[in-house]
């Protein structure tokens, strides 16, 4: 039995696993890259593997980091099976589709550049139709039921607590009178997520592979969470602004639901019921189709709430329901509250900011100083919102430079994904510990703290691998073989983009420094033409290298 990294490796995207064992060649996730250009690149190469040799695949959840490429797989010619539990395969009716209309958008964008410059045009990766035909290939499945793949494979999903659906997946394989089981956990979430159960701890395995998203960090707790929730939104509203959240449709955006709906009932201290009435008498609203479909499906998916949830259901109280909230649909709706100068809450996809109608709300309201953005979930690099995130003065949004002087907040305890202890925690839960651990989707710095503190407090061997790898899962774990892609020109041209954005960024800086110089009493003139000398310098050297 062996294992091919194929994505969510050292990055926290494009989460692709190929495995072969009994006989068998299979897929866990095929998720598109999202992010940095590189990355984003890779979207578009062809597959590291024979499409027509894969027997079946397997899916962890919804997300399109772990599910984005199921339509490519099906476009290349890919007719088996795709395994997921019904909340997925529920979720991925929706989110496959909106995804293929991103596609079908972002290369009519880039076709119209091309056209300009006398190109020839693109396809998009996938479209909107060959995502609703991928969607023939999937299996629906329940937790905790015994699949049998054939004679000698054997798989279960268990509750990963991470989104509506998202499963650790249990993988039984036979290979030569020899029984081995793998794990993977695709993302595991916290013990304190809104609406879900908690992760379920797995008793046994010979290998392990693991997120490793917040490997360094850890999480506030969740009762201050809320308290600086509600203190950041009651002081913009007071002022009168907006907040605007970026936020992931599906699963964040319901779980920010619950929690404006239950936030009151975790203090009695008059001070925060003051801000909550606040938060109350804003109206609220969800501007994101896919959100609002999200909302149904988890509507449908009940049953697989917590038990307090589940409770609060019975009782007749809908957690994702309450006066102010307000759903918008149309283009025209959203359109329409940007043209509203009323204090109010806008939950709007995407999550990083990278598409969808939150650019439209970044750019209404980033510049306003009486206005909060605030970020609830995880900003990947290269990203918008990890830019705005990080600091940036000015940001790019269609193609216009706009001033950040909104106040900008992220609340980390939000995030989806669990905190260096609750991954340490499912290690240790284990009652005959995995033989060895394999990091994956997550940042190398992150990764490193980590697998230190894996290996320090259970000396489990782990690796963090690259791309391309391949390991023999034998009583010796090593790399056999790695797949060498012929990237280097385009990581070059990449590299030289990257420089190019950076040199900008710098520029940037260098100009409010050098107006601040120039606004000074102290800046007498010699140090004013040494100035202007340097600039000229600059910008001969730019002239160059342009004319080369």
């Amino acid at each position: 039995m062996n294992i091919t990294f194929l994505g969510a490796t050292k990055t926290v995207t494009g989460s692709n696993f190929l495995v072969e064992g009994a006989g068998k060649k299979f897929l866990v996730d095929c998720g598109l890259f999202q992010g940095q250009a590189a990355d984003e690149w890779e979207n578009e190469e062809d597959f590291q593997f024979d499409v027509n040799e894969i027997d079946f695949m397997i899916l962890t959840h919804a997300h399109i980091d772990h599910s984005g490429r199921i339509p490519k797989l099906y476009k290349d010619g890919y007719r088996g099976k795709v395994y997921a539990t019904k909340a997925t395969c529920d979720l991925c009716a929706i989110m496959l589709p909106d995804s293929g209309h991103i596609q079908e958008m972002e290369t009519e964008w880039k076709n119209r550049k091309r056209l300009r410059k006398g190109e020839s045009l693109k396809e998009p990766i996938y479209d909107v139709q060959t995502a609703l035909m991928s969607l023939e290939l999937f299996e629906p499945s329940r937790y905790d039921q015994l699949i049998e793949i054939d004679d000698n494979i054997h798989i279960r999903f268990n509750d990963a607590g991470h989104m509506l659906g998202s499963a650790i997946v249990e993988v039984w394989i036979k290979e030569n009178g020899e029984n081995k089981k793998i794990v993977f956990t695709g993302d595991l979430g916290n013990n304190d997520i809104p609406l879900l159960s908690e992760p379920t701890m797995i008793e046994d395995a010979d290998y392990l592979v693991m997120e490793s998203t917040y490997g360094d960090r850890h999480h506030m707790r969740n009762d201050q969470k809320a308290e600086i929730f509600v203190d950041i939104v009651s002081e913009t509203i007071r002022n009168g602004g907006t907040v605007v959240i970026p936020s992931f449709a599906v699963g964040r955006t319901q779980e920010i639901l619950f929690e404006l709906n239950k936030i009151k009932e975790q203090t009695t201290d008059p001070n925060f019921l003051r801000k909550y009435e606040i938060l109350m008498h804003t109206p609220v609203y969800v501007d994101s189709p896919l959100a609002i479909s999200a909302t149904e499906v988890f509507q449908e998916n009940m049953e697989l709430f917590d038990e307090n949830t589940q409770e609060l259901i019975k009782s007749g109280d809908n957690p994702l329901e309450f006066p102010g909230l307000r759903f918008t649909r149309t283009a025209q709706e959203s359109k329409e509250l940007n043209e509203d100068d009323t204090p109010s809450i806008i939950i709007s996809a995407s999550g990083m900011c990278e598409v969808g109608r939150i650019k439209h709300h970044l750019k209404h309201n980033i510049w306003n100083p009486k206005n909060t953005i605030l970020f609830v979930g995880y900003q990947a690099p290269g990203t918008l919102g990890r830019k705005i995130v990080d600091g940036a003065k000015t940001v790019k949004i269609f193609g216009e430079e706009i001033s950040v002087n909104a106040r900008v907040e992220y609340i980390e305890g939000y995030s989806g994904h669990a905190d260096q202890e609750g991954l340490l925690n499912f290690v240790y839960s284990f009652t005959k510990k995995p033989e060895h651990i394999f990091l994956v989707h997550g940042e190398p710095e992150g990764q490193k703290v980590l697998k230190q503190k894996i290996t320090e407090t259970t000396q489990i061997p782990v690796t963090i691998p690259d791309f391309g790898e391949k390991y023999d899962l034998k009583e010796e774990i090593k790399m056999v073989d790695k797949i060498e892609q012929n990237h280097d020109q385009k990581y070059l041209r990449l590299q030289v983009l990257d420089r190019m954005k950076t040199l900008k960024e710098e520029l940037q800086d260098m100009e409010e420094i050098v107006k601040e110089d120039l606004k000074s009493t102290e800046t007498n003139d010699a140090e004013i033409n040494r100035i202007n000398d340097r600039i000229k310098e600059l910008e001969q050297q730019i002239v160059r290298i342009v004319e080369g």
